[in-house]
Order: structure tokens, then sequence, then C-alpha cells
């Protein structure tokens, strides 16, 4: 599946490192060719020769590479940057997982990283300590939403002793989602258009005041990000947040539920699916002050009093009587009696599949980067995920999907399928 491909692999200074003889091999037994590089720290772990002798090229290290190695005097980084199919970074500390977030480039691995412009698959290694700080979660979010691939460490007994997520995935593993990417056979959607919502809706009070609610928007563009790396054509309808287009992926911006509404019944003709994980206003204000309401305006009582109408409802008017052709999926957002308030939207909105999620609940919050969510089928069956990154969630609602839309699925894809947790982001620019 990989002959022809050239792998480029990255390898950064963990104690993981002494597992990636074996991934060159796994890389060449499928018929790739395998460019290494390698950071100084990497060496300490494991030797330049063993990995030259392995791939059966010279294995460049550090920024300048030594003179008998037959890159000295070149743009080796521009040069490996355009040939390669793809880079694969294994394994990626905690300390390069900072400098590729933050755009450092100080040894080989980081200075080609940002020359790059292909796919870059990141597989993440390090203690569980490490791995869990908070710094770590924002640099690989932060990744995942410039578009690189992060494949979730594996749980499991560590080099410290210590035992939790951290360790290096399974050599065959990384070996299957490489594949995937750099074949292009995750692109089960190719051919499928979708609309999706994202973020909250603002309703206006005043010209300069709102109602609102704390949807950051990340899950409906991590969506988004992945229905188009799995080669569907999507349009995002977005209401006000401060994260980048995705990719490939067109935008469609707008404020309030009315606008929303407009759009979505617009670009919803003649579409495949549907995804509704906007966080839409139930109500808006029964009218607006054309000026900007004064604290003089208070009553007797010291009280301003807003007049609220409900909002017209998107899922019911894409219901089209029960009668359209393409797949919808709502979100249910509840803080209470969760299950029976998301059956009962599923019931009347007519959807096909609903997404349950509660932001009081650990792993949930709003504006974070996981999500835990249960999925409620109109036959009533459910599926309650574990704690995700939310392109991890994204793809397991695509999975859905594609289900619904009747696509076959052959059991190569099934097996890169569980590994879902690899987000699958846009591209880079």
């Amino acid at each position: 599946m990989l002959k022809g491909r050239q792998i480029v692999l990255g390898v950064t200074g963990g104690i993981a490192a002494y597992k990636i003889p074996h991934l060159v091999r796994e890389f060449v037994k499928r018929g790739a060719s395998v460019k290494v590089l390698m950071s100084e720290s990497a060496a300490q772990f494991v030797t330049p020769l063993t990995l030259s002798t392995l791939s059966g090229s010279d294995a460049i290290v550090g920024t300048f590479p030594s003179p008998d190695s037959g890159h000295t005097g070149k743009t080796w980084h521009i040069d490996l940057a355009r040939s390669g199919d793809i880079l694969v970074i294994a394994p990626a500390t905690a300390n390069v997982l900072a400098k590729l977030s933050h755009g450092i480039a100080d040894d080989a691995v980081t200075t080609l990283a940002l020359a790059f412009r292909k796919d870059i698959l990141v597989c993440p290694a390090m203690d569980f300590d490490m791995w869990e700080h908070r710094a770590t979660r924002q640099n690989v979010a932060a990744l995942r939403e410039m578009g690189y691939d992060v494949l979730d460490p594996d749980e499991g007994e560590l080099a410290s002793g210590l035992s939790g997520p951290g360790r290096l995935p399974e050599i065959e593993r990384i070996a299957d989602v490489t594949e995937a990417i750099a074949t292009g056979s995750r692109r089960d959607l190719a051919g499928t258009t979708i609309v999706v919502t994202a973020g909250p809706t603002l309703e206006p009070i005043d010209p300069v005041r709102y109602i609102g609610n704390r949807s950051s928007g990340k899950m409906g563009f991590a969506i988004a990000s992945a229905a188009s790396k799995r080669g569907a054509v999507v349009t995002l309808v977005s209401g006000p947040v401060r994260l980048a287009t995705p990719r490939g992926v067109k935008r469609v911006e707008v404020e309030s539920a009315s606008e929303m509404l407009r759009a979505v019944v617009r670009l919803g003709n003649g579409t495949d699916a549907i995804v509704m994980a906007a966080a839409v206003a139930d109500f808006t204000p029964a009218s607006v002050s054309p000026k900007k309401i004064k604290k003089s305006a208070l009553g007797k009582d010291g009280l301003l009093r807003l007049e609220l109408k409900p909002t017209k409802d998107i899922l019911l008017a894409l219901a089209d009587g029960g009668k359209r052709k393409r797949v919808v999926v709502g979100f249910a957002l509840e803080t209470h009696d969760e299950t029976k308030n998301a059956r009962v939207k599923l019931k009347e909105k007519k959807l096909d599949l609903i997404v349950l999620n509660n932001p009081t609940k650990e792993g949930s919050a709003f504006g974070g980067d996981t999500n835990v969510v249960t999925f409620i089928w109109k036959g009533g069956r459910t599926e309650k995920l574990r704690r995700l990154p939310k392109f991890g969630v994204a793809n397991e609602l695509l999975d859905r999907l594609h289900t619904l839309l009747g696509k076959g699925r052959g059991p190569k894809a099934r097996k890169v399928s569980k590994d879902r947790e690899v987000s699958k982001a846009p591209r880079r620019a």
C-alpha cells in the first residue's frame, strides 16, 4: 500500500525512540522509502547508524548535518519538504509539541515541520503527568487546529514505572494510520456534501448589547474539519467565534438565529447531510432598541425588563414534514434529565441521530478541547463514548453518519476507524 511513497520520519529524544527501528522496518516492509531525521537528543536513545542501515539512507541529525552525511551545503529541509509524501514524528516529546505549536525551528525535526506543507502525523510519547499537563494539552489542541494529525498515546506501563496514557502507540497502529493518510483511504466521505453549523448565535438587545451563550464553536469546527479531511464537500455555517476556517471548508458567517435559519435552509437544499452542532439561541428580544439603552430607562423598582420571544426552530424547519431524503443530525445540550430531554428532541424534530452532552460534567465544559457524548439513534439505541478530544468525537460521529448515508465500509476502513482519536484536522496553509 505504501509502494512509491516517501515517508519522512522525524525522531525526537524520548525513551520510546528505542522502538523506532521497528517502525522503519514496518514502513519499508510495506513498500515505502524512508528518510530519517533526528534531533540531537534522539541520538542519545537510538544511533543514527541503526536507522540509516534500516532505512537505506543516511539519517540527518541536527539542524546542521555532519560533513559526511551528504546533506551539507544544501537546503535539505526544503528538499525533503518537497519530496516527502508525509512527515511522521515519533516519538514526539512534550518539548517538541511545544516547539511545533509555537513555530520554533531549532533542530532537524522542527525545522522540517515548519517547511512541510503536506500531511504531518505526530505521535506523542511521554510520562503520564507530562501528557496530562495543561500546557501539553493546550499544545496538542493548537496543533490539531493548525492541521496536524495527532495520534493519542496508548495507555499502559510507562518507563517511570507509573501506568496511564503516554506510551508510544503500537508500531502497527502507527503504520496503519500513516498508510491511511498517505494513500487517502480515509476519504470515505468523498462525493458527499455536508452542511455543519457551529458556535453561538447572538441576539441583539440594542446596537451594543446582545443575548448569547458560551459556545466556543470548537465541536462544530472539528466536525467540519474532519469531514473535509475525509473527502466531503463541507459548508460551515458559523456564529461569531474566534476560530480559523478549516482548510478546504467553505465558511458562511452569521450572527443571529434568524440569519442561521436562512443560511441553513438555503444551503441545505440538495445536500446529503446536515449536522446542527451550533448552540442556537432559544429566545430573542421581542424588540430591539435602535439606540443604546441607558440606565435612565430603568423602572422605579430599579429593574430593566426585557421581553423575549422564541426563535424559529431550525431543526423543525429542516424536517420538511418527514419527507426529506437528507440525513439530519442534531445536538442536545442538557443539564438535567439529559436522556429523556434528548429523546423528546429526537422525536419532535424528526432527527436521524442526536448527540447528547452535558457541559456541567467533567470533560465537556464550554471552550474545552474534549467532550463526553452519547449518541441516540432514531430507533432508540444509545451509545455512550468515553471522553475524547473533540476531533475524536467528530470522527466517531462521522463514522455513524457514514452508516446513515448508506456507504459501505470494507475491512481495511473498519480497522483504521478504531483510531479515530487521530485528529482529522485540515491541512495547514
